[in-house]
Formats: C-alpha cells, sequence, structure tokens
C-alpha cells in the first residue's frame, strides 16, 4: 500500500500496529502496537536513551487527601493528584527534594505534574516547598501567575504545578495553570 495521509482523525476498534516485512523471507514483524494497552517492543538506542525518554501519565488512579495544614508525603505527591475539602485556610509543604526523589526514582530532567483539587474545600490552600525544594525564576518573577502558590476553594479551585528535578535530590517548583 502506498503512504496515506489523512485529514481529521483515525480511528480504529482494534488498535494500529507498526509492522516491518523481512526482504528476504517476507515474515511480517510487529515492531510496536498503539491500543488500549500500547506497548513499544523496539527502540533504537542512538536515538532514545533512558535519559532522554520522559513518559507523562495524567490518569490518576490513586489520588491523596490532605485536609488539615501538613507536609505532604512523597507517596502522597508521586499520586499526581492531591485533593483538599478542608474548611479551614491549609498549607501543604511539599516533602524535600531527597525523599519526592527517591519515592519517584528521579533523575536529572524529570519532571512531575501535580493537581491540587480544592473544588470541594471551603477555603483556601497554599502550597509551600521544603528543604531542596525551590521556587522557578518564572515562579519567584511573577508571583501573581506562575508563583500563584494559593488555590482558591469551590469550582476555579484546581491547580497544577510542575516539579522538575536539577538532580535526585533538588527539585524546581512551579505553577502551570
Amino acid at each position: 500500500m502506498a503512504n496515506t495521509t489523512f485529514n481529521g482523525p483515525v480511528r480504529s476498534v482494534n488498535g494500529f500496529q507498526d509492522i516491518s516485512i523481512s526482504a528476504t523471507t517476507g515474515a511480517v514483524t510487529v515492531d510496536a502496537t498503539f491500543g488500549t494497552a500500547t506497548s513499544v517492543t523496539t527502540l533504537a538506542a542512538t536515538t532514545v536513551t533512558a535519559t532522554n525518554l520522559v513518559f507523562t501519565d495524567q490518569n490518576h488512579p490513586t489520588t491523596a487527601a490532605i485536609n488539615a495544614t501538613a507536609t505532604a508525603t512523597a507517596a502522597e505527591v508521586a499520586t499526581g493528584y492531591i485533593t483538599s475539602t478542608s474548611a479551614a485556610a491549609t498549607t501543604i509543604t511539599l516533602p524535600t527534594g531527597t525523599a519526592l526523589g527517591a519515592a519517584i526514582g528521579a533523575t536529572r530532567g524529570t519532571v512531575l505534574e501535580l493537581y491540587v483539587d480544592n473544588t470541594a474545600g471551603a477555603n483556601t490552600v497554599t502550597m509551600a516547598v521544603a528543604t531542596n525544594g525551590i521556587l522557578s525564576s518564572a515562579a519567584a518573577d511573577t508571583a501573581g501567575s506562575f508563583g500563584d502558590l494559593t488555590i482558591a476553594h469551590g469550582a476555579t479551585g484546581i491547580g497544577r504545578f510542575t516539579i522538575m528535578f536539577s538532580s535526585a535530590t533538588a527539585y524546581v517548583f512551579t505553577r502551570t495553570a
């Protein structure tokens, strides 16, 4: 079949397969399957390495609830989604860079997206960094947006933060939405 270009979504009930065909035997080999359980079976080592390959999972099957002022555990932050339903103002301090880095196996360049959901809360939630956690220069320079560490309550009470590791034990913290 020739190359085909589509304008619009391409849909399949049973997923997609990337294949190769042996020039000598004609044998078909499935190199990658893209579907409900996506898998990649072969990666060229010259273009993709463990240090530059990042997978982002925006599905949060587990969440953590922090409903009073506390230091979040590394496991709670590693879920990527924290809820708060507190009636009182709450401050959530992130774990140390060492603890969080160890919990997620961080290396330099690791990025973790953290959502804080205060839609069911009745007061503000304020985020704080701990040892080996610093605010990014964007957060420090632009307190009204990237540096806004408070999450309102009610319908608009969701904040997204990016935690970027500069080493296995230190991170930079920025609000991204």
